[in-house]
């Protein structure tokens, strides 16, 4: 995969991945929508700081790993495939209905951007996807830590811009989120670009 491919592939699934409706979505726009736009934005800061820290995590971890051992790479390729596959095929055979915006309640009081910033890092979740993500788009020839770094980076980028649009427009975007239809679609055509990225990563050969 050149330099290209890789960065337009994964600008295209990281986009659609980013304005998938999820926790912190719903985070965010309640925020938003209940205390205030200037809270909404800490929160999205702190939401996306936490992925970039997971990003760092995954680049200076396995960055070294997968540059060095070929068996690695193989265990985290089997692996990351199981895993994208089974999330992917979750999403297509059980879309949600709706977004649930009262698993996102932020408190009365306190720091925002921590809420949000401790709302993706001790998610594991976001760790095991950022692991089995990320690294399939570094192209051959490429040092995978600073290329992943570069990869969370650009993914840090996409949330603050999308969640900046979730706060300037609040009401609308809060109405079309919670759309059945639309919350369908978005989930099974996550899903639809999952499994085809575990299918890629299943027969990858480095």
């Amino acid at each position: 995969m050149s330099l290209q491919t890789a960065l337009i592939a994964y600008c295209l699934a990281a986009g659609l991945l980013t304005i998938t409706p999820g926790l912190d979505v719903a985070m965010v726009l309640r925020t938003a929508a209940v205390e205030g736009p200037r809270r909404g934005a800490m929160a999205a800061l702190g939401v996306c700081c936490g992925c970039l820290v997971w990003g760092a995590a995954v680049a200076l971890g396995l960055g070294v790993v997968l540059a060095a051992s070929q068996t690695a790479y193989l265990v985290l390729r089997i692996a990351g495939a199981a895993y994208l596959l089974w999330l992917g095929a979750s999403l297509l055979w059980r879309p949600r209905s709706k977004l649930d915006l009262t698993t996102a309640r932020p408190a009365r009081r306190g720091n925002w951007w921590v809420r949000g910033f401790l709302n993706n890092l001790l998610n594991p979740k976001v760790g095991v996807f950022y692991v089995s993500f990320l690294p399939q788009f570094v192209p051959a020839g490429f040092s995978p830590a600073p290329f992943i770094m570069l990869l969370a980076a650009i993914h840090f980028a996409m949330g603050l811009a999308w969640d900046g649009a979730l706060i300037l427009a609040t009401a609308p975007l809060k109405r079309w989120l919670q759309s059945a239809a639309v919350v369908r679609w978005l989930d099974r055509a996550t899903g639809a670009v999952f499994v085809g990225f575990g299918l890629r990563l299943a027969f990858d050969r480095r």
